[in-house]
């Protein structure tokens, strides 16, 4: 049996244990995934206990995905870029943490329709959510303009990794434009400019619920008629996670479809 598991402080609301066992199911793999509560303290303990009787891979959320660095052997491009580890797996005698994030947001975009190649793409916020999309965004060609309300957080993310650029005013509106700020997390609507957004606007949200946002709730007043949540991210993302640990890459469609009806 293929031990799983992902680990957090909080966890009891994840769900990476549906969409794994769904994975496994459509491919034919046998798999134990779990999810277990893991504080700061037990984070040491937990993670040798588990490898060492055999886990193959885990999956890391907060406030954790900082804390684990130390345990890898090695970090993908994408885990360095983004400052933080979500899957851990194994490569031969050593530990691989890699950041299946961004790459999840890309592959959600194009299952969408989302055309990335030359589309100027606004991201809101500067934080790691931001920091772990902007590099696959720009990897599959898109524009990326970053703004924050602290600008300073902005610039020091452009520069660390040398992509994407400053929000600058204009009256042109983006192709798509996408909130990875934590203030969507209250209920309050953000305060946007209408010149950022038009008809043909994508707007899409990291956030998850089974209502609109309030930035989506937002774009809409603007005008916005294609707009997303971030359902299909943390499914896409699972999916690359679950690539890493088997070889293959799952159908995400029907994953998708049964947790939107849930």
């Amino acid at each position: 049996m293929n031990r799983l598991c992902v680990i957090g402080d909080p966890i009891a609301h994840s769900l990476s244990p549906i969409i794994h066992a769904d994975f496994a199911q459509q491919l034919g793999i046998e798999i134990e995934y779990t999810k277990e509560h893991v504080t700061a303290k037990q984070l040491d303990a937990f993670l040798q206990a588990f490898f060492s009787q055999g886990g193959i891979g885990l999956n890391v959320t907060v406030p954790h995905k900082q804390a684990v660095w130390d345990w890898c052997g090695t970090l993908t491009e994408r885990a360095q870029a983004a400052g933080a580890v979500n899957t851990l797996y194994r490569d031969r005698d050593q530990l691989v943490g890699d950041n299946t994030d961004g790459a999840g947001l890309v592959d959600d975009l194009l299952r969408l329709g989302v055309s990335l190649t030359d589309a100027r793409v606004l991201m809101l916020g500067a934080g790691g959510a931001a920091r772990g999309a902007l590099l696959p965004l720009v990897q599959a060609g898109a524009q990326v303009s970053i703004h924050n309300r602290t600008q300073a957080r902005a610039e020091r993310l452009i520069e660390d990794l040398q992509a994407g650029r400053l929000c600058q005013p204009q009256d042109e509106a983006f192709d798509v434009v996408i909130s990875a700020s934590s203030a969507g997390l209250s209920d309050a609507a953000p305060s946007l400019p209408a010149a950022w957004f038009s008809r043909e606007t994508f707007a899409y949200d990291m956030i998850y619920g089974s209502k609109p946002t309030p930035f989506i709730q937002a774009a809409q007043t603007m005008g916005v008629e294609h707009h997303a949540d971030g359902l299909g991210m943390l499914v896409a993302q699972a999916a690359r996670a679950f690539q890493r640990w088997f070889g293959e890459l799952p159908d995400t469609a029907p994953v998708y479809q049964a947790l939107r009806r849930r």
